[in-house]
């Protein structure tokens, strides 16, 4: 679990529970009409925009905020040098007895296509099309929470208008004013609150991991078009390495 997601959230709203709290009572922040325009505008505009099916899909994508289990990038490169020694010094059937102990699905589905026989070009389009299609999902997955952050703030000043509209019709009556201008203005603080709270930190941590997964099924793809070629595992630790930034190839060399 990442617990850097959940304390970010956690911490945050409590933080600002604690200031409203200290301002006046939570009371004053609570206002169901607010909500239903703020929340409910937000997902209505959400659905508009994109097809069900993948609204729903989101929920397995934003899963990966929380859930988040995956080799680092030294551990993928360990992984592949020893099964490209393996593959040198025994052959590639050699490996059929270790698939039982990979658990990334892709870095299986190569390494079986290798051993079968399949051509290297055909194991690089195959694996460049579950990569791609990834990358679509997680972009897809981005792309509705950013739309959510846009559209929470936006209905948030829908709601802050109509409560002016409203407020404006007792104008006659001072004593009404502040208190609907109190109320006019929660639902622009619970549309960017939403915005820049929950939403657009999410997909700004999907695209992180999104990036990390990519670098590692990289590593993967040139991992198994090496061991495909029977290269010397050396040279493949050094080529692998060149994907990554000068800090994790010194943490790579540290864990060797």
């Amino acid at each position: 679990m990442d617990i850097t997601t959940l304390l970010g959230i956690v911490s945050g709203v409590g933080l600002v529970l604690i200031a409203i709290v200290r301002g006046g009572g939570i009371g004053l922040f609570i206002n169901v009409a607010a909500m239903m325009i703020t929340v409910g505008g937000t997902i209505g505009a959400t659905l508009i925009n994109f097809p069900l099916p993948k609204v729903i899909r989101v929920m397995s994508v934003v899963k990966k905020a929380f859930f988040y289990k995956q080799l680092s990038p030294d551990e993928v490169i360990r992984t592949l040098v020893e099964f490209t020694g393996i593959a040198r010094r025994e052959g590639l059937l050699a490996l059929e007895g270790r698939l039982s102990e990979v658990e990334d699905t892709f870095l299986q589905k190569g390494i079986r296509l290798a051993i079968d026989g399949t051509a290297m070009e055909t194991i690089r389009d195959i694996l460049r099309i579950d990569l791609d299609s990834l990358e679509n999902r997680h972009k897809e997955g981005q792309a509705i929470l950013t739309a959510m952050g846009t559209y929470a703030p936006a209905f948030g000043m829908i709601g802050t208008l109509i409560g002016l509209i409203q407020m404006l019709r007792q104008i006659d009556d001072p004593s009404m004013i502040g208190q609907g201008m109190a109320t006019a203005l929660i639902t622009t603080f619970y549309g960017a609150l939403m915005a820049n709270l929950i939403f657009l930190p999410l997909a700004g941590k999907l695209k992180v991991r999104s990036e990390e997964e990519i670098m590692n099924k990289e590593l993967i793809v040139e991992g198994v078009m090496a061991i495909q070629s029977g290269d010397n595992p050396r040279i493949v630790e050094e080529r692998l390495k060149s994907f990554l930034s000068p800090r994790l190839r010194e943490k790579a060399e540290i864990r060797k």
